[in-house]
């Protein structure tokens, strides 16, 4: 009898450790689950609160849906053109240049803009108020979707998809271009007061590696929508000011160790477009912060663009 007793005693502590481990591997894949679902319902608030954080600091906004005036715009909303940048003082509201047109359908989201051929008249947004032009300090963020084989589509000579400035490219101008053979290299340019930076008109490479980030191999392709952020800041401080150039998310280099000025006329402020330029842009929005890593990444990642950010959640979900 005290030998049964023992082997039921041992056969019960089995039983019971075997239930124990049961037990234990039952609570932890009830924590993991609960963990699991916090950061399930913790990502999209997370995503809810950075869209909000976009959407309250957006200056201008072109989506080029159905029109070429502005969505969103601080300043004016209108789109201009000039037979020349010399004569831009005289241009016209509206687009009036044949190789411009509005593309159906063509857009990253609806429609875009296509530059159909290299042109020579002056296609912007006035700047003032739309990118925040400050003469002491100015941050902020340009962002921009283009679509375009550069080897295959432009004419052979420098191009500018876009160029902000009150002058030209090379005064006080902030700007993305393509070189102007192959293999088409793409370039960030920030070109503070040229009396700064080339007062003697004999600037060197140097002073231009100093102010520009080049990637190289080009990723754009014709078939694939390819997006590009301009992020800078503390500019007109007297600290160092900063540019960098992220595309498709992935920041490609930054200008930093100079502290040129960019002194405008405010009022003559222009957002150039497709100075040179051959293919398609969309999305065109201007920001008055310089946006972090993880915000360039939302922005990119929007689904629906930036007009999504002022949507209801449900008008959303129709999208």
């Amino acid at each position: 009898m005290e030998f049964k007793a023992l082997i039921l005693t041992i056969q019960l502590k089995k039983y019971n450790g075997f239930f124990n481990q049961k037990i234990m591997k039952t609570i932890k894949i009830i924590i993991l689950l609960s963990i699991s679902r916090i950061f399930f319902f913790l990502i999209p608030i997370t995503s809810f609160s950075q869209e909000k954080q976009l959407k309250d600091h957006v200056l201008f906004y072109s989506s080029f849906d159905g029109k070429l005036s502005a969505d969103i715009a601080i300043g004016d909303a209108m789109i201009y053109t000039a037979e020349n940048y010399k004569e831009a003082a005289n241009a016209k509201p509206g687009l009036n240049d044949p190789n411009v047109v509005l593309a159906k359908g063509k857009g990253i989201i609806g429609d875009a803009i296509h530059f159909k051929e290299a042109k020579t008249s002056a296609v912007f947004y006035k700047a003032f108020k739309n990118v925040g032009y400050n003469n002491s300090s100015w941050s902020g963020t340009i962002s921009f979707w283009l679509r375009l084989d550069p080897n295959k589509d432009l004419a052979p000579n420098y191009c500018d998809p876009i160029c902000i400035t009150d002058s030209k490219w090379s005064d006080a101008g902030l700007w993305v271009d393509f070189t102007d053979h192959n293999p088409r290299r793409f370039r960030l340019g920030a070109m503070g007061d040229i009396a700064v930076w080339d007062p003697n008109s004999d600037s060197d490479e140097t002073d231009w590696n100093k102010r520009t980030v080049t990637v190289n191999p080009s990723p754009f392709q014709s078939k694939t929508w390819t997006h590009v952020a301009i992020v800078f800041s503390k500019v007109n401080t007297k600290t160092e000011s900063e540019f960098k150039l992220y595309i498709n998310d992935k920041l490609q280099g930054v200008v930093k160790d100079i502290n040129d000025p960019f002194t405008w006329e405010a009022e003559n402020g222009k957002i150039m477009l497709g100075l040179g330029y051959i293919g398609l842009m969309d999305e065109l929005s201007v920001f008055d912060k310089p946006l972090d890593a993880n915000e360039v990444k939302s922005l990119y990642e929007l689904k629906n663009g930036i007009k999504s950010l002022f949507l209801s959640p449900e008008s959303r979900n129709k999208l």
